[in-house]
C-alpha cells in the first residue's frame, strides 16, 4: 500500500511538473561525479514505485533492490573497490554518491507465477531452462531502466555499471545465491561542473536509418 507521505510526494513534487517525455529521454547521461548534498528516501522510493510499474511476464515480478546508505554505501565500496584499487581511479567523485541501489531478480518468481493453473499449461514451470528468453532478467532491466528515467526526471544524477566483485558482495549484504544481480546504480546529485564522461562517449550514435529493418533484414 503505499502510504500518506507518497501520495502527497507524487501529486505535488514528481506530478506538478510538466515535462516532455522525449526530453527527459535525450537529456538522461551517466552521472560519475557526485557532490555530499543528502537525497531525499522518499524520492528514492517514488522512483522505485514508478519502476514496478514497467512491463512483467505474467505479472510475475521478479525486480528487487536493495539501497544502501550513510555507512552502508561505504561498505559497498570497500568490498567492490577496494582502497588498493582506488589509487588512480579515473572518477574518485563516483564514490561520494549518497545512495547506492544494486538492481536484482528473482528467476523463481517466474517459475512460481507460471506453475499457477492460468499459466501451467505454457510448461514454462517447469524450469528456467524450458524458457525461450531470460524474462526475469529482461523484465528486471525494464525496470532499471525505468527507474534511472525516473530519477532523471526528478534531476538526480546516476551512474548504472557493472560491480566486482559479486561473490564478496553477496556475502557482505547476505544477497541470496539464487538471486540474480544485475548491476550497481550510484544515486546523487551531481557535482558542479565536475561530471566526466566515460571512454564511450564519443562513439558516434547509430541513426535510426540502421536501427530499422522493414519487411526483411
Amino acid at each position: 500500500m503505499v502510504g500518506p507521505w507518497l501520495k502527497a510526494l507524487s501529486s505535488s513534487a514528481l506530478a506538478s511538473k510538466s515535462v516532455n517525455f522525449a526530453d527527459i529521454v535525450r537529456s538522461r547521461r551517466m552521472s560519475r561525479s557526485f557532490s555530499d548534498q543528502a537525497v531525499d528516501p522518499a524520492v528514492i522510493t517514488s522512483c522505485i514505485e514508478l519502476a514496478t510499474r514497467a512491463p512483467s511476464a505474467g505479472k510475475s515480478q521478479g525486480w528487487h533492490v536493495l539501497i544502501l546508505e550513510n555507512e552502508s554505501t561505504q561498505r559497498y565500496w570497500d568490498v567492490a573497490l577496494t582502497p588498493e584499487r582506488r589509487e588512480g581511479f579515473a572518477f574518485p567523485l563516483l564514490l561520494k554518491a549518497p545512495v547506492i541501489v544494486i538492481s536484482m531478480c528473482d528467476p523463481t518468481a517466474y517459475l512460481e507465477r507460471y506453475s499457477e493453473p492460468d499459466k501451467k499449461a505454457t510448461g514454462l514451470g517447469e524450469s528456467l531452462e524450458k524458457w525461450p528468453a531470460p524474462y526475469w532478467t529482461i523484465d528486471a532491466s525494464f525496470a532499471t531502466m525505468t527507474f534511472l528515467l525516473a530519477l532523471q526526471d526528478v534531476k538526480l544524477g546516476a551512474l548504472f555499471f557493472a560491480h566486482s566483485n559479486e561473490a564478496g558482495l553477496r556475502q557482505e549484504f547476505n544477497i541470496p545465491d539464487h538471486i540474480e544481480i544485475l548491476g550497481t546504480i550510484a544515486i546523487g546529485h551531481e557535482a558542479a561542473g565536475s561530471n566526466p564522461q566515460g571512454r564511450s562517449a564519443k562513439r558516434i550514435r547509430r541513426s535510426v536509418e540502421s536501427v530499422i529493418h522493414q519487411k526483411n533484414w
